[in-house]
């Protein structure tokens, strides 16, 4: 008779490279009326034709690491596992996956339904298009929020290059998607924040200063340095005020030592430590975030250790836990 071994190897459970991978082990399960938390994979390219078109196999990578990541948030005292019901959805279907504009009505057409049930979703990309089909189906009147909703973008770049009238043929694209959510009445610019910006810009206008037209407030990497985390922290909290929030965070404002694999690399000045994207994260602790993403990593960039991959995943647990706190918070 074979032995049981079950207690000797629960231990072996928690392991990165034991078992099927999921989004941190969460069960699979596609109905979103299942789940407080949805997680989904947008393994979405076609966005960012610019750079290399690997950032579809984003959520791969984070399902390959994430499965070992721990369970309770050390900080929070939470775990948000047990605290609510977050499963992962899988991936958005993409029959037109090489080709941007329809993926796009894909991707919206898929978060509609999450958004109809209730669920929040915390999703990994993918380039950084995904936020603008995610908003249209999870923001504004026509949502379940019924109203306007907060964004603070975490990115090396501000993506609101409406003087382009495409990139390079995409229309719904990554570098027009933080603009269109405003024309579109998504979000409301005077209480949404663009941080980490750095590097050069790519002409006129200079895109932080019209990000600053469009109503956004800029807090660009010197500006971070200036104020460091609890500036930042009291920053996005005075301008999201009371208002719902959606979080984006594109993996290149970290900087390029801990996380060489992204899809638009931006060197020659620091971006954020891991210490400082966290902490700003967790600074955001008690807001209503009703969704968040995590974008444009590109594991064929990455280190052996997958240390893009690693740091990507701490930030999802972070974005994870801000939703789990806030349910848990409201339900008392």
């Amino acid at each position: 008779q074979p032995r049981d071994v079950s207690a000797e190897t629960t231990h072996v459970t928690r392991m990165y490279w034991w078992g099927l991978p999921t989004l941190f082990r969460c069960p699979v399960d596609p109905d979103p009326n299942n789940c407080d938390i949805a997680l989904v994979g947008v393994p979405h390219s076609s966005g960012n034709g610019s750079t290399e078109r690997d950032q579809h196999l984003g959520p791969r990578a984070i399902r390959d690491v994430s499965v070992g990541y721990r369970k309770t948030h050390r900080r929070f005292q939470l775990n948000p596992w047990e605290a609510c019901r977050v499963n992962d959805l899988g991936d958005v279907p993409l029959p037109y996956a090489m080709v941007n504009d329809p993926s796009i009505q894909d991707i919206e057409a898929y978060f509609k339904q999450i958004d109809a049930a209730g669920a929040r979703p915390v999703s990994v990309g993918g380039d950084h298009s995904i936020p603008l089909p995610i908003l249209r189906a999870i923001a504004g009147p026509n949502a379940r929020v019924g109203q306007q909703v907060a964004l603070v973008h975490f990115d090396a770049h501000t993506d609101t290059y409406d003087q382009l009238p495409t990139w390079l043929g995409a229309v719904d694209s990554a570098g027009h998607w933080a603009s269109k959510i405003l024309s579109e009445g998504l979000v409301d610019a005077s209480h949404s924040l663009q941080i980490g910006m750095r590097g050069q810009g790519w002409g006129n206008p200079d895109p932080l200063d019209y990000s600053r037209e469009l109503g956004y407030q800029v807090i660009d990497k010197d500006e971070f340095d200036e104020l460091g985390i609890d500036g930042t922290v009291a920053a996005i909290r005075q301008r999201v005020g009371d208002l719902p929030v959606y979080i984006s965070f594109d993996l290149d404002v970290l900087d390029p030592s801990v996380a060489p694999g992204v899809s638009n690399l931006e060197y020659g000045e620091a971006g954020f430590t891991m210490k400082e994207a966290l902490r700003t994260l967790q600074g955001m602790r008690g807001l209503n975030v009703i969704g968040a993403d995590l974008v444009c990593l590109m594991p064929t960039k990455d280190n052996p250790n997958k240390i893009t991959a690693w740091n990507g995943t701490t930030v999802l647990f972070e974005q994870i836990c801000l939703i789990a706190d806030y349910l848990v918070q409201t339900r008392r």
